[in-house]
C-alpha cells in the first residue's frame, strides 16, 4: 500500500511522507507577486533608509553603528548589477519576498498540506502588507523575513523528521541572518525554550546541533568582533529606539500584528493558532505556538517592534492554510476564500505599494508612513544646492555641509553631486563613524536640520536661515519642517566639536 502524508506513523504520529510539492501553483503566486513589485518598483523614488545603506554600501565593513554589514552589502551588489536606480536597487528585495511567498508553501507541506494548502499559504503571504511593504524596498527587515521563514522551514523539518543533520543547515541559514539583524537569535532562542517546554526534547540530544552552533558562530564571527571592538554600538541604538517607541509600540502591539498582515488574513492564522494546538498529528509542531507567545512577551516587556515577530506569525498562518484549504470544500466556499484573499491582496497593495499619484500620498501615509519617506529627496537637495551656491566660491574649499538626519544625508550623498555639492557629513548613525570634517574646513557651515532643533545651532557662530525644505507634497515625512541654516563656522575645532554632535 502506498504511504501519504495523512497516514500517521505509529510512534510520534508525525508524516511518514509528504504531499507533493505544488511547484506550478505556488510559482504562479509567487509570479504574480514579482510582477507586481516589479512593475511598481521603479514608482516615486528611494526610500530614505534606502539612501543610507546605499552610502553603507560605498563603505563596506563588518558592522555598522545601527546594523550588521548584509543588507548596505546587498545593496551595493544590486545597484552594480542592476543600476544605481530604485528599481535596480529592488531586483534583490523582490526576489527575496518570491522566496519567501515559497518558503511559506513549504512550510504548510511540511505539516502535512496539500495543494490547496500550499497555494493558500502561499496567496495569504503574498496578499499580507508586510509582504508587500518589504518586497517593494530594500530594507533590513526584507531579508531577516526571508530568513527567518527559512530558519523556521528547516526547524519544521528537524521535529518532523528529528534528523539531526538539519542543525549544520539551520546554524548556516542563522549565521547569515546575524549579519543581517539580531532578531534571528531571538527567533531561535524562542523556538529552543518551547521545545524545552513542551518538545520534542529529543532533537536536542544530538551532537549536530553543536555542529550548528559552531556554524552560526564562525559566520557571525566578524561582525561579533566588530561590535567588540567598537564598543557594542547596535545595543546602544536598539536602547535609544526603545526609549523613544516603546510606549507606542506597546499599546499598539496588537493592532499592528493584525494590520501588518491583513485583517482579512485573521482567520487563516486564528486558524493556525487552534489547529496546531489541538490537532495531534501536528503536535510535534506546537513548538511554534509556544514560540509566538514567549517572543510576544518578550517584545512587548522591551517596546520593541511589533514586527519583530512576524515571521513566526506567518508560520502559524502558513499552518492555517492546512485546516482552511479542508474548510474550502465545494464551490461556494472556494468563492469566499478567493474573494476574501483577493480583497486582502488589493487592500494590502493600495496601502503598502505606489499605486497612487504622488500628489495622494499624503491620503495613504497615515496608514503607511513609509510610502511618504520616498518623496521630495531629489527637491531638498536641490535647494540646498542653492543655498550652498551663495557661499562665495573663494570660501567653499573650507565650507561644510553638516546634516542632521542619515536619510537627508544619504540624499545629498547620492544626488548632491550631479547639482555640485561636496560629500555631507552627518553626526547620526553610522554617518558619524565617516566623519569629522578636518579641523582645516573653518570656513561657513550649511546646516540642514529640523526647524526647532535646538542643540546643534549653537555649536556654531552667526547661524541664519536661508531655506525652508518642502516635500512638495504636503507630507509630514522626515523631510517636514526641516530649514537650511548658514552660518559663518564652527565655535570649536571639528575633532574637539564631533563627539558632542553624535546622536542615534
Amino acid at each position: 500500500m502506498t504511504v501519504t502524508a495523512t497516514q500517521l506513523s505509529a510512534k510520534d504520529e508525525r508524516p511518514a511522507a509528504l504531499p507533493p510539492f505544488a511547484a506550478g501553483s505556488v510559482a504562479a503566486v509567487a509570479a504574480a507577486l514579482a510582477t507586481l513589485l516589479t512593475v511598481l518598483s521603479g514608482r516615486h523614488g528611494f526610500h530614505r533608509d534606502e539612501l543610507y545603506f546605499m552610502a553603507a554600501g560605498d563603505r563596506l565593513d563588518w558592522g555598522y553603528t545601527d546594523q550588521p554589514p548584509l543588507t548596505p552589502l546587498l545593496a551595493r551588489l544590486s545597484t552594480a548589477i542592476f543600476g544605481e536606480t530604485p528599481s535596480g536597487l529592488r531586483v534583490i528585495t523582490t526576489l527575496a519576498v518570491t522566496l519567501s511567498v515559497v518558503l511559506l508553501a513549504l512550510i504548510a507541506r511540511e505539516l502535512g498540506g496539500g495543494r490547496g494548502a500550499q497555494v493558500i499559504a502561499a496567496a495569504s503571504g503574498a496578499a499580507s502588507g508586510v509582504t508587500m511593504a518589504v518586497g517593494h524596498m530594500l530594507l533590513t527587515v526584507t531579508f531577516d523575513l526571508f530568513i527567518s521563514l527559512l530558519i523556521s522551514w528547516l526547524v519544521l523539518r528537524l521535529l518532523r523528521t528529528g534528523d539531526g543533520r538539519w542543525y549544520l543547515a539551520i546554524g548556516l541559514a542563522a549565521g547569515i541572518g546575524l549579519q543581517n539583524k539580531r532578531l534571528v537569535a531571538m527567533l531561535l532562542a524562542g523556538l529552543l525554550v518551547a521545545v524545552l517546554a513542551i518538545g520534542p526534547r529529543r532533537v536536542l540530544r544530538s551532537w549536530w546541533l553543536v555542529a550548528g552552533i559552531a556554524a552560526a558562530f564562525v559566520i557571525a564571527l566578524p561582525n561579533l568582533v566588530w561590535e567588540v571592538a567598537h564598543g557594542f554600538p547596535q545595543l546602544t541604538v536598539a536602547a535609544t529606539l526603545s526609549d523613544d517607541d516603546g510606549s507606542t509600540n506597546r499599546l499598539m502591539f496588537v493592532v499592528l500584528q493584525v494590520v501588518q498582515l491583513s485583517p482579512l488574513l485573521v482567520p487563516v492564522w486564528v486558524a493556525g493558532f487552534v489547529w496546531l494546538w489541538r490537532d495531534q498529528r501536528v503536535r510535534w509542531a506546537r513548538s511554534f505556538v509556544v514560540a509566538y507567545v514567549l517572543l510576544a512577551v518578550a517584545v512587548i516587556a522591551a517596546g520593541g517592534s511589533s514586527h519583530y515577530v512576524l515571521p513566526v506569525l506567518m508560520v502559524v498562518m502558513a499552518a492555517g492554510a492546512v485546516p482552511v484549504a479542508r474548510w474550502a470544500q465545494g464551490p461556494r466556499r472556494t468563492a469566499v476564500l478567493a474573494a476574501g484573499l483577493a480583497l486582502a491582496a488589493a487592500s494590502s497593495a493600495v496601502i503598502t505599494l505606489p499605486l497612487l499619484p504622488a500628489s495622494s500620498t499624503r491620503h495613504i501615509a497615515g496608514l503607511n508612513a513609509q510610502q511618504g519617506e520616498q518623496l521630495g529627496w531629489p527637491d531638498m537637495v536641490e535647494t540646498v544646492a542653492g543655498v550652498w551656491q551663495q557661499i562665495p566660491a573663494q570660501q567653499r574649499d573650507r565650507s561644510v555641509l553638516l546634516v542632521f538626519n542619515y536619510g537627508e544625508t544619504g540624499a545629498i550623498a547620492r544626488y548632491g553631486p550631479e547639482h555640485g555639492l561636496p560629500a555631507p557629513y552627518s553626526g547620526h548613525m553610522s554617518f558619524a563613524d565617516w566623519g569629522p570634517p578636518p579641523d582645516s574646513a573653518d570656513g561657513p557651515v550649511l546646516l540642514v536640520v529640523p526647524a526647532p532643533n535646538r542643540w546643534v545651532t549653537p555649536n556654531f557662530k552667526d547661524c541664519r536661515t536661508v531655506a525652508s525644505i518642502d516635500n512638495g507634497y504636503g507630507l509630514d515625512n522626515e523631510l517636514w519642517e526641516h530649514v537650511v541654516k548658514l552660518c559663518s563656522g564652527p565655535v570649536r575645532p571639528w575633532s574637539q566639536l564631533w563627539p558632542s554632535l553624535r546622536h542615534y
